[in-house]
């Protein structure tokens, strides 16, 4: 598809000229084609990049699995492991298993296939609305997203490392509360110690969304993946761009505890409270804006050290 407009997703939310081309591609990614029952082909992005973005195969994967369970059924789970890197050049299949379909709770079962080999496995978990108990942790003090930087202002600095990627149309707006991560590594230049493994990001799709509750759920699925593992870095002084460490998602687990809208401002709280073993590992919380947690996320990565670490 050239237009992001001839994307056949449900009635969408205000004007789509408001949608920036790089979300329209997003959209045209999580509209997965149906080339058999339970066999489902996904585009990958016309990018020059060495393997398939994380969240670009979990958000497809659970676009597959979501398509073959009523729509009032939303999923409240996931559980993903990365198993070798995706070829962006070659489109996925996604073969779906229908697990179980309870009389409350639907189980799936996706395998992603590139070139005759298992790239990616997810069991996802859909719920019937019901009525229970209600208990939530308080949201965390954050400054409005309207008063942050944008990703460009904020690695302005960084430009000429970054290269292309510095300048790429993104999908998704993300606003750093604090310093970017790319800043741990100044720090530990300057002496001044270790920064404690946590940060925050307000996110939302760059423009709104169709009001389909389930592309909303796979854009955070895919915007989970952008930073999380961002936490395991800072106590250690560096970064993805720096050529320091080599890194790749291991698996990725998500709770989805309230709606939400992915085209509204969400925090994206995150914390790692482990790294050994040339893994580290990464947890996040979702608010919305009105201080509801709608997401938990967890998630491993390999992350390796290209020279010896310091100290």
């Amino acid at each position: 598809m050239d237009n992001a407009d001839d994307v056949h997703l449900p009635q969408q939310k205000g004007p789509a000229a408001r949608r920036s081309p790089a979300l329209g591609r997003l959209l045209e990614i999580l509209d997965l084609e149906a080339i058999e029952v339970n066999i489902f082909r996904g585009r990958s992005p016309h990018e020059s990049l060495q393997r398939v973005f994380g969240g670009h195969v979990a958000g497809q994967a659970l676009v597959a699995a979501g398509r073959t369970v009523p729509s009032e059924r939303p999923v409240h789970s996931l559980h993903a492991y990365f198993l070798r890197p995706g070829d962006p050049q070659v489109p996925i299949v996604y073969q779906v298993d229908r697990v179980r379909d309870g009389r409350s709770f639907t189980t799936r079962r996706v395998v992603s296939v590139q070139h005759g080999e298992v790239i990616f496995i997810l069991s996802a978990s859909f719920q019937a609305p019901e009525e229970g108990f209600e208990h939530q942790v308080p949201m965390p003090s954050a400054p409005d997203p309207e008063t942050l930087p944008t990703f460009q202002e904020r690695y302005a600095p960084y430009r000429d490392e970054l290269a292309g990627w510095y300048s790429r149309p993104r999908p998704i707006d993300v606003r750093y509360v604090g310093d970017v991560p790319r800043a741990a590594v100044d720090r530990a230049a300057r002496n001044e110690g270790p920064q404690e493994p946590r940060s925050q990001v307000w996110m939302r799709t760059d423009g709104p969304l169709p009001d389909d509750p389930l592309l909303h759920v796979c854009a955070v699925t895919y915007a989970s993946d952008m930073t999380l593992l961002d936490s395991v870095l800072l106590s250690h002084g560096v970064a993805w761009s720096t050529g320091q460490i080599l890194g790749a998602s291991l698996d990725h687990a998500m709770w989805f505890h309230r709606p939400f809208r992915a085209d509204e401002w969400f925090l994206y709280d995150q914390d790692s409270p482990s790294a050994s073993g040339s893994r580290g590992l990464a947890r996040g919380e979702i608010f919305t804006r009105d201080g509801r947690l709608a997401v938990s996320v967890v998630q491993e990565g390999v992350i390796r050290p290209l020279r010896p670490p310091a100290g």
